[in-house]
């Protein structure tokens, strides 16, 4: 039995391991990892009565794989409660719902009528090229108002980034399919919003949203319930607190330089970060490595706060909000996490989690713990209605948070993938390349494993 060691017990790493051994228990399969803990970007901490999600707080329920990994695994997901659907852009120094349909939008002042009249030019706007920045596809379908109001907090929300240099294409490829399949996003929804009705006819169902659909899903004690119970599962196959260092060629096989001593393989699959991988394969192929180094990752630290209910002198019915960039604000935005899942905080508490730094300020992630406590405080202070410093505070950092998708990534995808055709059974996966959230990390892991059972 040929042997498979995985690089890596981040959500990515430890779906790989598990499916491949629902495929055949007889796999000689070794997953590694550096740190002392499993989950990667996946953290879950209970302190104080709180539950605060260091990293992604769910998944969308739109997607199949992850809930067939969950009924794999014989764990129940909890979705958002109806408080998810409200959401808010602070803007004009005060917090302002999003309009949840076309007439909502129409009536509500969070774009202006000249902002508006102008989206209407999308129905007739041409087709743009291949790829471009999120913030060029917007501006020529949509205008500046609507990217600077609308599609820079998502940004920001999202991925931590700027979108004056994310790829449309690679960040939000829905979007970019449906401007080339229908020649105009609103176009699309009107077509697509018959199809509906049609397929729903006599159903009472018909809402459509050019918008990734789904409610946001985790689980009762947080979203590291799922590593950890993939973690069980592949029980002593995964050794903690052993880092790969590097990697060479022994004959057809490799050989991994790991911090416990050389291990050889035959199928190596490296489930770390972009940047990490770089360093593993600097010797083994300088090209490769010299790639996967281009995908950069910011700074961000997430700040949780969690207060006595009455001290906080506002509505928390809703998700939370964003802040976008003209705002001239330092933090991107803050969710109201004991608003939309159970279990977030004790009966007559509420959680707070706000996320500071990404790519447009990745030095004020940097600063000292106190700086970043006082800043979000202040920011928070009007805003939410605080009357009080918080009970609980945590500050949790991501020196390298979330990978951005530049403008021609996909390009870069092709030169990775051409260069590892010159080592057959070397593999890359991962949130560095194909998609940033849970649902991707666990779709790519399902077909990967596909793609190395086959051809063992």
């Amino acid at each position: 039995m040929k042997k498979i060691i995985i690089a890596g017990a981040g959500l990515s790493g430890l779906t790989l391991a598990y499916t491949l051994l629902k495929k055949n228990r007889e796999y000689d399969i070794t997953v590694l990892e550096p740190e002392k803990r499993t989950g990667g970007k996946v953290w879950t901490d209970r302190t104080e009565g709180y539950l605060c999600e260091k990293g992604p707080n769910g998944f969308l329920d739109n997607k199949p794989k992850t809930l067939e990994l969950c009924a794999s695994l014989g764990i129940d997901p909890v979705r958002s409660n109806e408080n998810a659907k409200k959401r808010f852009i602070f803007m004009r120094n005060r917090l302002n719902p999003l309009p949840e349909s076309p007439p909502a939008f129409l009536k509500s002042d969070i774009i202006s009528w000249p902002g508006k009249l102008r989206m209407l030019y999308e129905i007739i706007a041409s087709k743009g090229p291949a790829d471009e920045t999120v913030a060029d596809f917007i501006i020529r379908r949509l205008g500046k108002e609507a990217l600077e109001t609308l599609i820079d907090p998502m940004a920001s929300g999202i991925y931590a980034g700027n979108p004056y240099t994310m790829s449309i294409t690679s960040c939000f490829p829905r979007i970019k399919e449906l401007e080339q399949e229908y020649g105009s996003l609103i176009r699309a929804m009107i077509k697509i919003q018959k199809q509906k009705k049609l397929q729903n006819k006599g159903k009472g169902d018909s809402e459509v949203s050019v918008a990734p659909g789904g409610r946001l899903t985790s689980f009762f004690n947080g979203a590291q319930t799922l590593t950890d119970t993939l973690t069980e599962k592949i029980g002593d196959r995964l050794r903690l607190g052993v880092s790969v260092e590097g990697i060479s060629r022994n004959g057809n096989d490799y050989r991994l330089h790991t911090s416990a001593g050389d291990m050889d393989a035959d199928i190596v699959v490296l489930a770390s970060p972009a940047y990490a991988s770089s360093t593993i394969v600097k010797d083994l192929d300088g090209e490769l490595s010299k790639l996967l180094g281009r995908i950069p990752y910011p700074h961000l630290s997430v700040v949780c706060f969690g207060y006595k209910r009455e001290k906080v002198n506002r509505s928390l019915e809703g998700f939370g909000f964003l802040v976008p960039h003209k705002e001239g604000r330092k933090i991107l935005g803050t969710l109201w996490d004991s608003s939309v899942f159970p279990n977030r905080a004790a009966d007559g508490h509420v959680l707070l989690r706000t996320m500071i730094g990404g790519a447009k300020h990745p030095d004020i992630a940097g600063l000292e713990d106190n700086n970043i406590i006082d800043i979000v405080y202040d920011e928070l202070k009007s805003v939410m209605g605080l009357t009080t410093e918080p009970d609980m505070v945590r500050v949790y950092r991501w020196d390298k948070a979330i990978p951005q998708y530049l403008l021609g990534h996909n390009k870069l995808l092709a030169q990775i993938d051409d260069r590892l055709t010159a080592s057959p059974g070397l593999y890359l996966t991962g949130n560095s390349y194909r998609g940033i959230g849970m649902n991707d990390c666990v779709a790519n892991s399902y077909a990967l494993a596909d793609q190395i059972a086959e051809g063992l």
